[in-house]
């Protein structure tokens, strides 16, 4: 008897979790396929054997533990074969080939899927990640299973984040809230998306967290009375009419009720106020009539129902919403569905492997996903990077729906804010390029006209229209902005050329000079500092606007082209340039009204006699510099950027003996220097005073005010910006 017990203490975690795996996996698979199963944790298990997760345990018992998650969701054999052997591709010597070879091409395109991109050279870990999403996308495309097993794998990794240091957690979880709890919801994987963003809010905020579980756990036991009466209330109304339904009181989970408070502002109180209840029907028809003893039960509010059956949500959810004024005036949610809604809502895509039915439900689901990740694919075509792609996907991911109808009576779905233009690419991309009007309900109107809920909309569109980029002022759509990006990037090469030479010719003119007037050693040498092969690819640059031809004209015209870049003209203040991004080595001038330091948001102003003069972005000069259009710069400060900065602080000290003392002896103490100090006001007691003194950057300015707000003598402290 002790022999038994000691062997089951001794026994492994992996061990107890294969059986765990196996136990579930039999309830829906065949022995045959079992087999296979296990077959593939040996191979993870041996491939894996001597790695460690943080948490101290083997590291099969992740793969296996993802496995088990998609085995509760009924997923298929090659599935949960690539969730066992998911990382091996990627943390082992074993190769896609093997696994080709061993289990069959399809679990190793599944597996190859969801691997990452190895550390590429030279990018930032924002741009991996990007890169590793891409990759995921395109996978997805062929095979909807990857995200199915990716969304598994960063469930357990967030189920286990505990033992990560603080930062690296909430990178994760920020990740995760931006891109895969939306995916999950993008994919009706209402289950998913819920633990992972509940999980997210923790690891990111976790004193909230505490503070918000709590308050709730206190508020619902107030509630669980009045919620009892109402939901007793409702079994006896449908019972008196004959109808026979499930009631449930729905508890809002944290994430929600956190992001409804911060968004609307309101206090924990006012979010409790509104009591949810979810009635389950046996057919649609019967979700109508149930929809119509509500609204004779308790007193509808007028504007708050949504029909989602009739309209269903783009990722396939479909239930009836409506929000009633219910006993001792408290709101009432209700939200009305099927049986088998309420499944496909909790599930989504993972529906198609877990129920499979013979009607189309999933396979409707399944197109749906389909249709958005088509969208998708042709949107990364003409992405640029990985980021651009990631600002689109984001962009898509969280649409707010309006309905609109085409000539024909067809239903479109747009994100709320979508204008003409959204909606023209939302048909086609050839139609979107050659889009120039659109008659909303039979009236003609402005392309940047925003849709709304039941108009009909007519595109019109002629042979020599092309995209403006203005457009991308008003679109709001992934599929729109790209469109829009993909044509101008192609635009016709020539058309560039011209229009960058009239552009520099224009600026050069203001300087009483033509392009022709132009030496040719001065040509080639800023083709040579600009990386450009001809004048040609130069002219391309400035009239695609990526480079400005005011900028490229006082360059080209210097005596000097390779001139280094001057502050002031004053040499000594730094030992190093200073560089501004975007300003091609022009002369730079900081001004002396706002005082600019590294770190601080900043814009750029040409100014004929000064060169590029730098204003703080909250400078009152900078807005009369922002009426100027013409002669503003989008400016920011480069890694370069070192020396001794003066910048301005006021600060109300005690007037006593040896104060201004004390106030320079930290100054210095903190290695900066005073360079002029201005006694504003002074009486008996309170002396103001003005003290410019030289910093690094906002860091350093930002140490130096700590440490003077500290001091005893101090009474007030700021930094004086204009």
């Amino acid at each position: 008897m002790l022999e038994i017990a000691d062997t089951i203490e001794r026994e492994r975690p992996q061990d107890k979790l294969i059986r765990r795996l196996c136990t579930t996996l039999s309830g829906y698979l065949d022995q045959t396929q079992i087999d296979q199963c296990i077959q593939a944790y040996e191979v993870g298990a041996a491939a894996h054997s001597g790695q460690f997760r943080k948490t101290g345990e083997a590291y099969i018992c992740h793969p296996i533990s993802v496995a088990i998650t998609l085995a509760e969701m009924r997923m298929d054999a090659n599935g949960i074969m690539a969730a066992i052997l998911h990382d091996v591709i990627e943390d082992t010597p074993i190769s896609k080939e093997e696994l080709a070879d061993k289990f069959g091409t399809q679990v190793a395109e599944l597996v190859d899927g969801v691997t990452k991109l190895t550390k590429i050279d030279n990018k930032s870990h924002a741009e991996t990640q990007a890169e590793n999403v891409r990759k995921m996308f395109l996978a997805m495309a062929i095979d909807l299973r990857v995200i199915i097993v990716k969304l598994a794998d960063r469930l357990h990794n967030m189920q286990t984040l505990g033992i990560m240091p603080a930062a690296k957690k909430r990178r994760i979880a920020r990740e995760t809230l931006d891109i895969y709890a939306p995916i999950a919801n993008r994919l009706g994987m209402n289950n998913i998306r819920q633990k992972l963003e509940a999980l997210s809010f923790e690891a990111m905020y976790p004193m909230r967290h505490n503070v918000l579980n709590n308050a709730v756990k206190k508020a619902r036991g107030n509630r669980r009375k009045i919620v009892d009466i109402i939901e007793s209330t409702i079994q006896n109304r449908l019972q008196e009419v004959g109808i026979n339904c499930d009631v449930a009181g729905r508890e809002k989970n944290l994430y929600s009720i956190y992001k409804k408070m911060l968004n609307k502002k309101i206090s924990l109180a006012d979010v409790f106020d509104v009591y949810a209840f979810r009635i389950f029907c046996d057919d649609v028809d019967t979700c109508y009539r149930v929809l119509g003893v509500m609204h004779n039960l308790y007193k509808p509010i007028p504007g708050r129902f949504k029909d989602y059956i009739a309209l269903p949500k783009a990722n396939g959810y479909q239930s009836l919403h409506s929000i009633l004024m219910g006993p001792y005036t408290v709101p009432i949610e209700v939200q009305i569905r099927t049986h088998e809604m309420h499944r496909m809502s909790e599930s989504g895509i993972a529906a198609h492997w877990l129920y499979k039915s013979d009607d189309d439900k999933t396979e409707k689901v399944q197109d749906r996903a389909n249709e958005w990740l088509r969208d998708l694919l042709e949107i990364q075509k003409s992405a640029g990077d990985s980021l651009e792609f990631i600002d689109n996907l984001k962009v898509d991911l969280f649409p707010q729906e309006v309905f609109v109808f085409t000539p024909q009576g067809e239903i479109l779905k747009m994100p709320h804010g979508a204008t003409i233009i959204d909606f023209a690419y939302a048909v086609h991309t050839d139609v979107g390029n050659a889009c120039v009007s659109a008659r909303v309900d039979k009236q003609l109107v402005p392309l940047q006209t925003q849709l709304e809920n039941g108009s009909t909309v007519e595109v019109i569109t002629a042979l020599w229209a092309r995209p403006n980029p203005l457009w991308l002022n008003y679109v709001i759509t992934a599929k729109a902005r790209s469109g829009i990006r993909n044509y101008l990037k192609h635009f016709k090469q020539q058309e560039a050329i011209d229009l960058g030479r009239r552009l520099l010719e224009k600026e050069l003119q203001v300087m009483h000079l033509h392009l022709e007037d132009i030496d040719e050693t001065k040509i080639q040498a800023l083709l040579q500092i600009t990386a450009k092969q001809s004048l040609d690819e130069l002219l391309e640059d400035i009239g695609l606007g990526n480079k400005m031809p005011f900028l490229v004209a006082k360059r080209i015209t210097q005596d000097d082209i390779n001139a280094t870049i001057k502050l002031d003209g004053n040499d000594q203040a730094h030992k190093r340039p200073l560089v501004i991004k975007g300003t091609e080595d022009m002369v730079i001038t900081l001004a002396k009204c706002c005082r600019p330091i590294p770190g601080d948001s900043i814009i750029g102003y040409f100014n004929p006699g000064k060169g590029i003069v730098i204003h703080h972005h909250e400078c009152r000069n900078s807005n009369i510099v922002r009426k100027k259009q013409t002669n503003w710069l989008d400016v920011e400060w480069s890694e370069d950027a070192v020396g001794d900065f003066p910048v301005e602080i006021r600060i109300e000290i005690l007037n006593q003996r040896g104060s201004l003392a004390t106030i320079a002896s930290t100054i210095s103490e903190l290695n900066s220097n005073i360079e002029n100090v201005t006694v504003v006001d002074q009486d008996d007691r309170i002396c103001v005073d003005l003290v410019t003194l030289t910093v690094k950057d906002r860091v350093h300015l930002a140490k130096i005010m700590r440490r003077l707000k500290e001091l005893s003598i101090v009474l007030k402290l700021t930094r004086v910006k204009a």
